[in-house]
């Protein structure tokens, strides 16, 4: 297969590697590639020919037609109206990537529950795009204005509140279904 051909599969490598509890040394030991080809591989920065994606699915006790069809099943588009709305959670909260993925992001609108704490796992970012806020993190308070972003790191306990009417916080995490690593 041409470059144009090959396949992206990386998040489905990665996925099946994890769930066999294998290093990319054993894998790259089965299979007979290189430990830096398979990070690149996992990370979408390669793609593998029709021969090598056979070889990492064997070592991954798998067939790479099967490799194949769970990329192809991941891959998603999906466009969210500005008008839509998510049933399922309170007023002034709007989902803006449906259903269950690595990527988590919500819409908060207006005045939410300012002493509510949060604690998450993984990693989130907050980014202001409308009006202003203010949010608590580390013992420390941040004035966010529209435009700015605040990361915040996983276990990083917070919480924050609109400081403007009509102010609009978008918060984008990793899903807390989602294992996330340092690579």
């Amino acid at each position: 297969m041409d470059e144009k051909e090959s396949p992206r599969v990386g998040a489905a490598v990665k996925r099946r590697r994890r769930e066999l509890r294998l290093t990319l040394a054993v894998v790259a030991s089965r299979s007979g590639l290189s430990v830096p080809f398979l990070s690149q591989v996992e990370n979408d920065r390669a793609r593998p020919s029709r021969r090598s994606l056979e070889l990492v699915a064997g070592a991954l006790e798998t067939t790479a037609g099967e490799l194949l069809a769970v990329a192809e099943a991941s891959r998603t588009v999906d466009v969210v109206r500005s008008g839509e709305t998510s049933p399922d959670l309170p007023e002034g909260v709007r989902s803006l990537v449906r259903g269950r993925h690595q990527l988590h992001a919500l819409e908060f609108t207006g005045e939410q529950d300012a002493g509510r704490e949060f604690q998450h796992r993984n990693d989130e970012l907050l980014y202001v795009a409308d009006g202003a806020a203010e949010v608590e993190a580390e013992g420390r308070a941040y004035r966010l204005d529209r435009g700015d972003t605040l990361y915040l790191s996983g276990g990083v306990r917070h919480r924050w509140r609109a400081t403007e009417p009509g102010t609009r916080l978008l918060v984008v995490a990793i899903g807390e279904h989602v294992e996330a690593e340092e690579e």
